[in-house]
């Protein structure tokens, strides 16, 4: 129970730490623009799923993280996220790119056309009933909202903040968030000795990259700004939910795979294992779906199988949208769990 508390730990805090970043980001962009951000994607239905599914098809989480904060703001629409969640094959991409190369850049450009018809069709036929993820209030812009005019100090709140964020820079530069996804199944370190730009790794560095912006901002920007829309709406609001609820899904989930060995029920029965494929990407974590990827590149399975996986499942994308709505993360996983067959069975056929 110590060791899945460990590795679910690490995990929790670097899935809270991006999809943080990335809200702050949206939160300067919108006060910098003066709302004009927020208006850019009303009523651009297509750009919006395009964007989300280009970010999902992005390798790791990092754009899945882009996404579900961006709806969580009430940006883009549902079918946008159901774009992304397609697209995005979570941090298995890295392993496809390692072990199958021209494979995987071939499957991740299906996913892509996939996802924006998915999309579309999605928004077309799904009306929410509300809006339950619309910030509202705390994303609106108040008259003295600006990130250079006004009073500046610095207090505890910025402090904190600050004193946080770098130590989140410095978790990443030296790779000590490094996700533990394998779950008994060996993983490939591509291009020995090289630089390879789709790592990782090399996704870490850069995302530390965004951070220090981040921290530009919150190192000059105005007191009214880090206090309403940085302190009270992103870390008073989102944030303990998002950790908690990540973090006691990584401990239930570790918990589970421990007790169920997933090879186990695999078999030579092609239908049998596509359902296998799509059911174990509703689990909203990276590392079981690996064994589909390996077992693909051994030759054992075939690609309708692989097709099921990557579109049923998204990796760790997903958990920050199970942190703030229950039904919608249910919504969307149901959709993708039942294009993840319709996919998977008609490639069997072809």
């Amino acid at each position: 129970m110590l060791h899945i508390i460990l590795e679910a730990l690490p995990n929790a805090i670097m899935i809270t730490g991006l999809v943080v970043i990335m809200m702050m980001m949206i939160e300067c962009f919108n006060v910098w623009s003066q709302g004009r951000l927020a208006g850019s994607f009303k009523g651009k239905g297509f750009w919006q799923i395009f964007l989300s599914a280009f970010l999902g098809a992005v390798p790791g989480c990092m754009g899945g993280f882009a996404v579900v904060s961006m709806y969580t703001h009430g940006l883009v629409s549902f079918g946008a996220l159901v774009a992304m969640m397609i697209a995005t094959s979570g941090d298995e991409s890295f392993v496809m790119l390692a072990m199958i190369p021209q494979q995987a850049l071939w499957i991740m450009l299906a996913l892509f056309a996939l996802s924006v018809v998915a999309g579309l069709l999605t928004d077309l036929i799904h009306k929410p009933v509300n809006t339950p993820l619309t910030c509202g209030e705390n994303f609106a812009i108040h008259e003295d909202d600006s990130l250079s005019e006004g009073r500046r100090t610095f207090g505890w709140k910025r402090l904190l903040m600050t004193l946080s964020l770098v130590a989140f820079i410095l978790l990443l530069v030296f790779g000590l968030l490094e996700h533990g996804h394998s779950h008994g199944v060996a993983e490939p370190h591509a291009n020995a000795g090289g630089i390879n730009l789709l790592s990782e790794e090399w996704m870490n560095y850069m995302f530390a990259g965004l951070s220090l912006v981040v921290l530009g901002v919150l190192l000059t920007a105005k007191d009214h700004f880090v206090d309403e829309h940085l302190w009270h709406h992103i870390i008073c609001r989102h944030l303990p939910s998002i950790f908690l609820w990540t973090f006691g899904t990584l401990i239930v989930l570790g918990i589970g795979l421990h007790h169920f060995e997933i090879s186990l029920w695999i078999n030579d029965n092609t239908a049998l294992m596509i359902l296998l494929a799509a059911a174990v990407g509703l689990i909203p974590e990276s590392g079981p779906h690996l064994i589909f990827v390996t077992l693909f590149a051994a030759g054992v399975v075939p690609l309708p199988v692989l097709l099921a996986s990557c579109i049923s499942q998204d990796g760790h994308a997903a958990l920050p949208l199970l942190a703030e709505t229950k039904r919608g993360f249910i919504t969307a996983k149901a959709i993708n769990f039942l294009i993840a067959l319709a996919v998977g069975y008609a490639t069997m056929l072809l």
